[in-house]
């Protein structure tokens, strides 16, 4: 650049500079590259107001970023310091259980909630990965028994919430194992009351560009007359409009963004599930989200001992307890087929089918419901139904599971149809909506098909992850609701397909509140 250009340039752009930017720029004319930190440490201006200024200068292209590196920091939440103090959840939970046990009785939920003040979706996450880990089993109503005399989770949990206690550190130079527990155990949605909390900071270094060397050197020698940005009635009362110019207007600036409205990509992502299995010929059944054990789980042939009726498996409804009557023949012809097979065929469950437990009233586990009801109403024969079902399961969130989920439910009625129409349709599913590169399938047991199925497809990143389940419906299924025509039906997670179709790592993704995300998120249809 010419020294006729620079003081061209001088003259014509200092004027417009802000005094945020002149403290930027003076700096980077004694220390240059530095970083956002050491900006504000040097002008004495707050992190907030370095940044802006930065982007303003960006964006005049005075300074270009030479480094960015990205880093994560760990500490404790609210909840963590209190843990820090008092002992972590699972330190209470798996301790209480042992006292209890060494005293003779058991530890049970509800005591365990009175004591601690705490709801029982609150006790949910601990409780399972103390499950998970075997060292607490859950017992016939509620109870809690440790299974071995200490627990390496809650002792590792004490050890890392004591050290991060001392202040926020480093995520990456943790080993393995403590950065497993931290990600099993740090804040996100749908669990805030968890201990840590891992940010991501970025650091990035600064230069002057070119031009910003020979403006920052006239910032330096010449100075910047402070000017005004808006005339106020202070400024027309003390006169001082006299002796200081108006900043003028930099129409270089890029303006604000406008972001126009924009469908989630999930529920995107859902319309066209919608519409790909309309377009086959599929009609759609509904059923209620409160649904009776009878449709959840009587019909398909899941006896009333079953441990996925359990508390820790499905959420009961409080009030009302119970539904209305189940209609007849419905009620009779399955309860038969629990006690004694009736005329499926089968010799039954052999037990006495509790037909006051078939009301209770429980919020929908599985989209199988809604078929069974859709199979008592008459279908049509040959037919095809499919639903898109919301679900809930008690589980421990993580970056597959959730608490609740969609599922897309379908059976297909018809005599000609057989167990390799069913792998066809799931293969198409699997490639079509979910746009899965491999597809495998695997030996599954359910109590309601036979034979059955598992889907699995390899996520980009997560590698291999189920689908859902399918399979041939068994006589003891279809015979007491009326149809004696071979069904496929099949139940797979629409929250996974998602997370495959939109290159999306963690389930919990799907409901994010980051605008940037759901705004580039490109759907691949």
């Amino acid at each position: 650049m010419t020294p006729e250009e620079s003081s061209s340039l001088g003259k014509q752009e200092l004027s417009s500079l802000h005094p945020l930017e002149v403290a930027v720029l003076t700096d980077l004319h004694t220390q240059s590259p530095t970083s956002e930190a050491d900006l504000a440490t040097h002008t004495g201006l707050d992190p907030a107001q370095v940044s802006m200024s930065i982007g303003w200068l960006q964006a005049k292209q005075y300074i270009t970023v030479t480094s960015e590196n990205v880093t994560k920091l760990v500490s404790l939440t609210p909840t963590g310091t209190e843990f820090s103090k008092s002992g972590s959840l699972l330190e209470r939970i798996f301790n209480g259980a042992t006292e209890a046990k060494q005293q003779g009785s058991l530890l049970t939920m509800k005591s365990l909630q009175e004591t601690l003040g705490l709801q029982a979706s609150d006790l949910s996450g601990p409780i399972g990965a103390l499950k998970k880990e075997r060292s607490l089993q859950i017992g016939p109503g509620g109870t809690l028994e440790p299974t071995q005399p200490t627990s390496a989770l809650t002792s590792a949990l004490a050890i890392l919430i004591k050290d991060i206690a001392h202040g926020p550190s480093s995520y990456d130079d943790r080993p393995d194992h403590a950065r497993k527990i931290i990600d099993t155990f740090s804040q996100r949605r749908g669990r805030s009351q968890e201990p840590f909390r891992v940010d991501e900071h970025i650091m990035r270094s600064f230069t002057l560009t070119e031009v910003g060397i020979a403006i920052a050197a006239k910032v330096v020698t010449t100075g910047v007359k402070e000017g005004y940005a808006q005339l106020t009635p202070e400024i027309l009362k003390d006169g001082s409009w006299r002796s200081r110019a108006p900043r003028p207007y930099n129409i270089a600036l890029r303006p604000p963004r406008i972001a126009a409205g924009k469908k989630h990509p999930y529920r995107s992502f859902l319309d066209k599930v919608k519409t790909t299995l309309v377009s086959m010929g599929f009609e759609e059944m509904r059923g209620p989200i409160v649904e009776s054990e009878f449709w959840n789980m009587d019909t398909l042939y899941m006896p009333q001992f079953h441990p996925a009726r359990d508390i820790h498996d499905v959420y009961f409804v409080k009030s009302p307890a119970y539904s209305e009557a189940i209609p007849e023949p419905y009620i009779s012809q399955v309860a038969q087929t629990h006690r004694d097979g009736w005329t499926t065929g089968s010799r039954g469950w052999g037990y006495p089918f509790n037909e006051k437990r078939a009301r209770r009233l429980v919020l929908r586990s599985q989209g199988t419901a809604v078929s069974s009801r859709t199979l008592a109403s008459q279908p049509k024969i040959p037919g095809k139904y499919f639903s898109m079902a919301r679900c809930f399961r008690y589980d421990q969130i993580d970056a597959t599971h959730a608490t609740d989920f969609f599922q897309t439910e379908g059976i297909v009625l018809g005599n000609t149809i057989t167990f390799q129409t069913l792998l066809g349709l799931l293969s198409l599913f699997a490639k079509e909506m979910a746009q899965a590169k491999k597809v495998k399938f695997a030996p599954a047991y359910f109590p309601f098909t036979e034979p059955s199925v598992e889907l699995h497809v390899e996520h980009p990143k997560l590698g291999w992850m189920e689908l859902g389940g399918a399979g041939l419906l068994r006589p003891e299924v279809t015979h007491p609701l009326g149809v004696k025509v071979p069904v496929i039906a099949w139940g797979l997670g629409l929250d996974r397909m998602a997370m495959v179709a939109l290159d999306i790592h963690d389930i919990r993704d799907l409901f994010t509140a980051n605008l940037d995300l759901i705004r580039h998120k490109p759907m691949p249809f």
